[in-house]
């Protein structure tokens, strides 16, 4: 492990350590987000210094799942460090925490993992790192479950986040984790395209902006056309989206997140 990497996990964050190098001088660093039980990750960009501000990307993993998806799966850090060294997006900070309390852990982000991120890392974040602690500089994104709690997190907390990214996710509280016994109003009021609706015009005023994607059906219980219809819903209450349609199966997650953060960050926004 490169000395720098050493310096910077134990000078940035307590309790976390120097997990990986990437290739133009980024740096993973491991360990357990306040308020949750299995360990997560950051990536901070080449050359990361404390007199700078950089743009925070929250990435929520599916489920089951664990952030190994954003860090071995998607390889976060090589697109990463490679887009911000040719100069095709900003450097930024990126935070992948994970949710359950086991790996298997076949929920949604919601419950206590909507707080956790919201209450606990959010502001944990902005005290440890050089962030651009505003909706401004706030993306949360997700891929599959982690699509779904992207969007309905920035729905219920409108002014947090400024960009919202789901990567073949979905729109709808499915009947697990935190709403396996949840009652009418509890799932209405989680569920985003319910909340499109009776918030729109909170959504336009908080300026919050999407970037929806899918690709080859991944799961039985939603497909493609959930995606494209919640972006034809967001385009009819003029809130601004993005929405990109991916043919191949392979690497489609990889895909979709290059895709989805280069339009976040690109340095000609």
């Amino acid at each position: 492990m490169h000395v720098l990497a050493v310096a910077l996990s134990a000078l940035v964050l307590p309790g976390f350590h120097a997990a990986a190098q990437e290739p133009s001088g980024g740096v993973v660093l491991s360990g357990t987000f306040p308020g949750t039980v299995r360990p997560g990750d950051v990536y901070l960009p080449p050359g990361y210094s404390p007199s700078h501000r950089y743009p925070v990307v929250y990435l929520l993993h599916g489920l089951p799942g664990d952030p190994s998806e954003y860090i071995h799966g998607t390889r976060l850090g090589e697109f990463a460090d490679g887009a911000i060294s040719n100069g095709t997006v900003r450097p930024f900070i990126a935070i992948v925490p994970a949710a359950g309390a086991a790996a298997r852990y076949n929920g949604e982000w919601a419950g206590p993992w909507e707080t956790a991120l919201v209450d606990r890392i959010v502001p944990w974040v902005d005290k440890h790192l050089s962030t651009i602690a505003a909706p401004s500089g706030r993306i949360i994104a997700g891929l599959s479950a982690g699509g779904y709690g992207a969007v309905n997190i920035a729905f219920r907390h409108p002014g947090l986040f400024g960009t919202v990214e789901s990567w073949s996710g979905y729109f709808r509280p499915l009947n697990d984790g935190p709403f396996l016994h949840a009652d009418e109003a509890t799932l209405n009021a989680n569920n985003p395209t319910k909340l499109a609706r009776s918030e729109a015009a909170v959504l336009r005023r908080s300026k919050m902006r999407f970037f929806l994607s899918t690709g080859p059906v991944h799961s039985h219980l939603f497909t493609p056309q959930e995606t494209i219809d919640f972006a034809k819903e967001l385009e009819g209450l003029r809130i601004p989206v993005r929405s990109r349609v991916f043919s191949s199966m392979k690497d489609q997650w990889r895909y979709q997140l290059d895709a989805g953060l280069t339009w976040a960050l690109s340095k000609k926004l």
